[in-house]
């Protein structure tokens, strides 16, 4: 399956921090950042609901307008409405270095009934390590009845490209993208290996019965999809049920791509991206038959982390549908535009504003929440102000 990458030229959001004064009374701490912030269509002002966070990696919403976040040094904060920040206890051992640490993490799309917190995390020592998916209980701000249910099928040095983002899917199964681990990329293309994929699970972490190599003979049968180099932003469309991924490139060459069950999206052996010290074209082509071509190339270099829909909320009519992706060098969101599965425009915002991006979701409340991947890293949410 060939599609064709388009790049569309960037239109830039800029413009000034203002005085800070408090917000709503929303979720936290309450400190204006940015007022009557422009975009196309949209105007929007920023809030930051915390701070003071070491290396924050994913947010999550619990009911009562809880959030929890992860830290990648190995902790989860649980912040109330009222902005009080707990550390949870209970988590597992947790091996931090470089890229690897505690990472994301999302609750049962049936939370309020089963209490199921999941989350991925590096394991291991210094010498080897694997992405790993666990559960527990959420009790007060104590994790129980913890349980790892999947660990990838193969130790890898430690410290790069663990992908590491959950998606829980309409019909109940999750997806865990793993990334290809940096030390040998052509691992992405074992399909044997889980590395360089995203793997497909029942939410007890058993392999799903329809799962497109479950029956083929020598696929690992979690694959859902491979060929792939790091994937970290990651989202299934409500409206379209389509599930869209963006994924780190080498020296250029970021990706969002359309993922189908069953395919190989061609890393390491094409790529749009360069060899880091040579600046030669990375791969053996930019395309090829039988290996899928993203939709879109982020230009100039994203380093993409976080991905959402918005959905909901009062955010203009033209924002509805559109796509979401963080980025990590770049500091910046990239608005997407797609129909029909293809993009159409794409829209910077927030450019060199609040740092380095590492998570984009979008809360039950209608608003926007980011979290800025830093030593002093913080949360902020994103508020219509038209």
């Amino acid at each position: 399956m060939k599609r064709r990458a388009i790049r569309i030229p960037s239109v830039l959001a800029f413009f000034g921090l203002i005085a800070t004064s408090l917000a709503g009374t929303h979720l936290g701490a309450q400190q204006v950042v940015a007022d009557d912030v422009s975009s196309q269509y949209q105007s929007f002002r920023i809030v930051q609901i915390a701070d003071g966070l070491e290396q924050p990696w994913a947010i999550a919403f619990l009911p009562g307008e809880r959030l929890l976040v992860t830290e990648r040094p190995g902790r989860v904060q649980l912040i109330e409405a009222d902005g009080e920040r707990t550390e949870v206890t209970g988590l597992p051992e947790v091996h931090v270095q470089n890229q690897g640490g505690l990472l994301d993490v999302v609750p049962h799309p049936d939370f309020e009934e089963n209490g199921w917190i999941y989350f991925t995390y590096s394991k291991g020592d210094d010498e080897a390590t694997v992405p790993a998916l666990a559960r527990a209980r959420l009790e007060g701000s104590q994790l129980v009845d913890l349980e790892e249910v999947f660990e990838s099928n193969t130790h890898t040095s430690p410290g790069q490209h663990y992908g590491s983002r959950i998606l829980f899917l309409d019909d109940g199964t999750l997806l865990v993208s793993i990334g290809d681990r940096g030390a040998d990329p052509d691992r992405a293309q074992d399909i044997e290996d889980h590395s360089g994929s995203l793997v497909r699970l029942n939410d007890d972490g058993s392999v799903p019965d329809d799962n497109p190599f479950v029956n083929q003979d020598g696929y690992a049968p979690e694959l859902f999809s491979y060929g792939h180099r790091n994937i970290q932003g990651l989202v299934q469309h409500p409206g379209t049920g389509e599930i869209w991924a963006t994924e780190h490139g080498p020296r250029g060459g970021d990706e969002l791509n359309l993922i189908e069950a069953g395919e190989n999206y061609g890393w390491p052996v094409v790529s749009l991206g360069r060899d880091y010290r040579t600046q030669e074209p990375w791969g053996e082509a930019r395309s090829r038959p039988g290996m899928v071509d993203p939709m879109f190339e982020f230009l100039p270099t994203l380093a993409p982390s976080g991905l959402a829909v918005v959905d909901g909320g009062d955010f203009a009519e033209e924002w509805q549908g559109n796509l979401l992706a963080g980025g990590l060098r770049s500091e910046r969101v990239v608005r997407v535009v797609t129909e029909n599965a293809v993009v159409v425009h794409a829209e910077d915002l927030l450019v060199g504003e609040l740092g380095r991006i590492r998570d984009v979701r979008m809360g039950p409340d209608g608003y926007i929440y980011l979290a800025t991947g830093e030593d002093d890293g913080a949360v902020y949410r994103i508020e219509p102000t038209n």
